[in-house]
């Protein structure tokens, strides 16, 4: 039971790190012709994308709003804010699209004309959702009977046919408050439908990285899965030991409150597990949608309390010397509504923990951070993946792509605005890569 249960939980976490000593070298030359190829591209499709940037803000404090969704009406174009509410969208100058919306929890519904977006410096303000007692018809007395209910209800409310998607895929490396890793990827996903057996598949379009080998102790992380793991993070699609009839009876759930998303009302129920059992599970919140009984957003975090079962789940190697202890790893995944149906559209997992060596005085602490953000999305069926062209569970992203270039290497992929500290980071690891 116990090893399965290791299985089944370290597959959830997302984050696997394997830790090892190295003489890897730091930024290695980018291939000029890879290069110049990136530039001619950058140029053709700047003549067919408008670029638009600002920041999302609660129109009440001035409060910057995280992890909002903006969606471009009309299609499945879409991105989300950073941590510093800010968002970067890139549209085609051949959309018909009029208008973008954007949503947040516990916020109503904002819709803005695209005519009315400048290139940069763009402030969307919303407001805080107010919902009137006479909305609300029904108040849940049996909060397990509502977590119960969003796997009864995947065939009714989740896709069951293949989806095709591009999406944006990011990972970094913190050493205390320094970027010593970062890597990027625009993705292409052979989604596979909620009631099939089929696992996600993922292909790297595009990709870029870099890192500060020498402020890494001499440690090399390496995120197993990358992409792959990431998706696992659809709760709906891979219930395991959250939303899975064999787990749901170790959880105590609570009706927390109501709230809005999507114009939508939504109950809030918080879940942490049972006294009594020992090994890590987790805690956080549900959203599901009052109606449908959808699950619109999850946000959990594991159990940190039995350090060393914590351990054993994230760590598959380490140097002699070293201690490597966790200390919290947070984790989200949102769903995007369209005409009836959800579809997965984000997921963020941070872990953090501390490296003690022997003949050391100081430790150092790390954050490790993986997120991604559906841009695209089609219905049109597509084949799966040949072998050669996708990347695999076991496969290291950092092995398999090229390192920064230049300032346009996305050309008219739409990608997560990197938050201040990360664009800090791009620059300085671009100027050590040339």
């Amino acid at each position: 039971m116990k090893t399965n249960f290791r299985k089944q939980i370290s597959i959830l976490l997302s984050l696997i790190l394997v830790l090892s000593f190295s003489q890897v070298m730091g930024a290695e030359s980018f291939n000029f012709k890879k290069k110049k190829k990136a530039k001619t591209q950058q140029v053709i499709d700047t003549l067919k994308y408008d670029v638009y940037k600002g920041k999302i803000k609660n129109k009440e404090t001035g409060e910057v709003l995280i992890f909002a969704n903006i969606t471009v009406n009309g299609s499945n174009v879409a991105t989300v804010t950073n941590s510093d509410g800010e968002f970067l969208l890139k549209i085609a100058k051949d959309s018909d699209a009029k208008t973008l919306t954007v949503s947040h929890i516990g916020y109503k519904n904002k819709e803005f004309t695209i005519a009315s977006l400048k290139p940069r410096k763009n402030v969307l303000e919303m407001e805080s959702a107010i919902i009137p007692l006479g909305e609300i018809n029904i108040y849940p007395h049996d909060p397990l009977f509502l977590v119960r209910s969003i796997l009864n209800r995947v065939a009714e409310n989740y896709a069951l046919n293949p989806n095709m998607m591009k999406g944006f895929y990011r990972e970094t490396i913190k050493k205390n408050r320094t970027y010593i890793a970062l890597s990027e990827a625009v993705v292409n996903i052979n989604k596979a439908g909620y009631r099939q057996m089929r696992d996600d598949q993922v292909q790297i379009y595009k990709g870029r990285k870099s890192q500060d080998v020498k402020k890494m102790d001499t440690l090399l992380f390496k995120l197993q899965g990358g992409p792959n793991t990431t998706l696992l993070l659809d709760i709906i699609k891979n219930p395991y030991n959250l939303l899975s009839g064999d787990f749901i009876k170790n959880y105590d759930y609570t009706f927390k409150n109501i709230t809005k998303l999507n114009d939508k009302i939504h109950y809030v129920i918080e879940f942490k597990q049972k006294e009594g059992i020992d090994l890590p599970l987790y805690y956080g919140l549900f959203y599901i949608d009052a109606n449908k009984l959808a699950l619109s957003s999850a946000r959990f975090s594991l159990n940190m309390k039995n350090e060393s079962e914590v351990r054993q789940m994230f760590i598959r190697k380490k140097p002699a010397g070293a201690q490597v202890t966790p200390l919290s790893a947070d984790y989200i995944v949102n769903y995007q509504e369209k005409d009836g149906k959800w579809y997965f559209s984000y997921a963020r997992g941070e872990i953090k923990f501390k490296c003690n060596w022997k003949r050391k005085l100081f430790n150092s602490k790390f954050s490790v951070m993986t997120e991604m953000a559906i841009t695209d999305r089609s219905d049109v069926a597509s084949e799966r993946f040949k072998a050669k062209d996708r990347f695999r569970p076991n496969q290291v992203m950092t092995d398999e792509i090229g390192n920064f270039s230049d300032k346009d290497f996305w050309g008219a992929s739409n990608t997560i605005e990197p938050d201040q500290s990360i664009e800090a980071a791009i620059r300085k690891l671009r100027r050590q890569g040339k």
